[in-house]
C-alpha cells in the first residue's frame, strides 16, 4: 500500500489515497519516487486537453531509487537512482526505424494498461505511463533511465520532462547558433529550462515574455536579457529590441493561439517558431498564404523537445556539473503529495515556475 494522486475522472479533483502496488512483474522496475515536478501536461491530463484511460495515477516527470526489479531487467538494480522516461521508444516503429524517437508510435502504450488497484479493487492506469504522484510506482523497464554521476536525485527529476524539453527546443529543434537572439513565450518550468538553454546556446539576446510581471526575476536569473509583460504590442516590443528585424528564433511555451501567433509575428524574416506548448483542439491559429511566402519563417511543433533520453541526459548532467544547467533555478515550490491541487491552481493563475513534489 502506498500514497497516490489519483484522478477519478476527467474534471473531478484529484484524490490523494492509498493505493495498492503489486511487485514488478519480468520486465518491470518497481521505484520509490525522490521527487516529482508538476508539469502543465498534468492538468492538461486532468481537464480532458490530452486524454488518457481513467481513473489514473498522473504524474510524469520524476526521479528515484530501485526497490526492485523484475526478471530480465539487468541495467539497472535496486538501489540505483533512476529519472523516469514517460516515452520510451519501441525501436521498431517507422518514426525510431528514421531515429526520430520522441515521436514513437509506441511511446504511450503503457498508458492504457492497468497497473495497479484502489483499496476497494478499482483498476487504475498509469497516467503517462510512469505515474509519478506516487510514494512508489511501478514501470516498464524501458521507462527508467540511471541517473548520471553529479545530479542530485531531488533534482533529476527535473530532467525528466522540464529541462528534456526545453533544452532540445532550443538545441534539437530550433538549433540556435552562437550570436542568435531568441525569445520565450512563457516562464513556467519549461519556458525556464528553455531560457537555460538559450543561454547555453550563447545566445546573444534573451528575450522572456509571461503575463506576470512578478516572474521577471526567475527569467533573468535563467538568462533572459529583457522581460516584456504580455500585451497586444508584444511583437512590437521585440522588433524594436532587435533593431526593427524580430528573433531569429522564437520559442512558445504556452500552447494558446495568441501566443503561437505573436511568436510567429516576433520572428524575423526567415527565422524560426518552434510550439512546444500543448493546445486544446479549440485553439485555431491562423495564417493566411501571402504572409507564409513573404515572411519564409519556419513553423514546427517540438515533442519532448526532440529528444532522446538516453544520449541526452549525460549532456544535459554535464551541463549540470559544470554550473551552466542550473536545475534548483527552476523550482519555486517544494510541496508534499496533498500539495499538487493547490500547484495546479497555481498554473492556472500563471503564478511560479515549477513545483516539486518532494517525498
Amino acid at each position: 500500500m502506498v500514497r497516490a494522486a489519483v484522478l477519478p475522472a476527467v474534471g473531478a479533483p484529484l484524490e490523494i489515497t492509498g493505493i495498492e502496488l503489486p511487485e514488478p512483474g519480468p520486465g518491470q522496475v518497481r521505484v520509490r519516487l525522490a521527487a516529482a515536478g508538476v508539469c502543465h501536461s498534468d492538468l492538461s491530463l486532468s481537464d480532458g486537453t490530452m486524454r488518457v484511460p481513467v481513473p489514473a495515477v498522473l504524474g510524469h516527470e520524476g526521479a528515484g531509487t530501485v526497490v526492485s526489479v523484475g526478471e530480465g531487467v539487468t541495467h539497472v538494480s535496486p538501489g540505483a537512482g533512476v529519472v523516469l522516461n514517460w516515452a520510451p521508444s519501441c525501436g521498431r516503429c517507422h518514426a525510431c526505424s528514421l531515429g526520430e524517437v520522441w515521436l514513437c508510435a509506441d511511446a504511450l502504450t503503457g498508458a492504457g494498461t492497468v497497473y495497479a488497484r484502489r483499496t476497494d479493487g478499482t483498476d487504475l492506469y498509469p497516467g503517462l505511463n510512469v505515474a509519478a504522484f506516487a510514494e512508489e510506482t511501478v514501470v516498464p523497464a524501458a521507462c527508467v533511465l540511471p541517473v548520471p554521476d553529479g545530479v542530485p536525485l531531488t533534482d533529476a527529476a527535473l530532467l525528466g520532462c522540464a529541462v528534456l524539453t526545453g533544452y532540445g527546443a532550443v538545441h534539437h529543434s530550433a538549433k540556435v547558433q552562437p550570436g542568435e537572439t531568441v525569445a520565450v513565450f512563457g516562464v513556467g518550468g519549461v519556458g525556464l529550462a528553455t531560457l537555460q538553454a538559450a543561454r547555453i546556446a550563447g545566445a546573444s539576446k534573451i528575450v522572456a515574455v509571461d503575463v506576470s510581471p512578478e516572474k521577471e526575476s526567475l527569467a533573468r536569473r535563467a538568462g533572459a536579457t529583457d522581460y516584456l509583460v504580455a500585451s497586444e504590442n508584444t511583437a512590437r516590443e521585440i522588433r524594436k529590441l532587435t533593431d526593427k528585424q524580430g528573433v531569429d528564433v522564437a520559442v512558445e511555451c504556452v500552447g494558446r493561439a495568441v501566443t503561437i501567433r505573436t511568436a510567429w509575428d516576433s520572428t524575423r524574416r526567415g527565422g524560426r517558431t518552434t510550439v512546444v506548448g500543448i493546445g486544446g483542439k479549440d485553439q485555431q491559429v491562423v495564417f493566411n498564404a501571402l504572409e507564409i511566402f513573404h515572411w519564409g519563417r519556419t513553423l514546427s511543433g517540438c515533442v519532448y523537445g526532440n529528444s532522446d533520453p538516453a544520449k541526452d541526459l549525460p549532456v544535459l548532467a554535464e551541463h549540470v556539473r559544470a554550473g551552466r544547467l542550473d536545475l534548483g533555478a527552476l523550482v519555486t515550490e517544494r510541496i508534499a503529495l496533498d500539495g499538487i491541487p493547490a500547484a495546479f491552481d497555481n498554473m492556472l493563475a500563471g503564478k511560479g515556475g515549477r513545483a516539486l513534489v518532494v517525498f
